[in-house]
């Protein structure tokens, strides 16, 4: 798995509705610095978060959306040396 998609991943997975304890005890790879986390966040929860999701639907969600995501999020996402499908 190439490193955008486990950021993909691991951002969907941090954002997942937080009742899943699943989601919260997830063990972030070092793509995800916190910097990223914080930066994208926002983003992936108001783009792709809905009460059924799971961590594929948002990745999904993330790559298909990642032209609406704020210029913060894909700032980070450069500094990590990330690209989403050459985008």
């Amino acid at each position: 798995m190439s490193p955008t998609r486990i950021a993909i991943v691991a951002l969907a997975a941090a954002s997942v509705h937080p009742a899943h304890s699943r989601a919260q005890s997830l063990q972030l790879p070092p793509e995800v610095t916190p910097a990223l986390r914080a930066a994208c966040e926002r983003d992936v929860r108001r783009l792709c978060i809905t009460e059924t999701a799971t961590v594929s639907s948002v990745k999904s969600c993330v790559t298909r959306r990642y032209v609406e995501l704020s210029m913060r999020c894909k700032v980070q996402i450069a500094a990590a040396g990330l690209t989403l499908g050459g985008r």
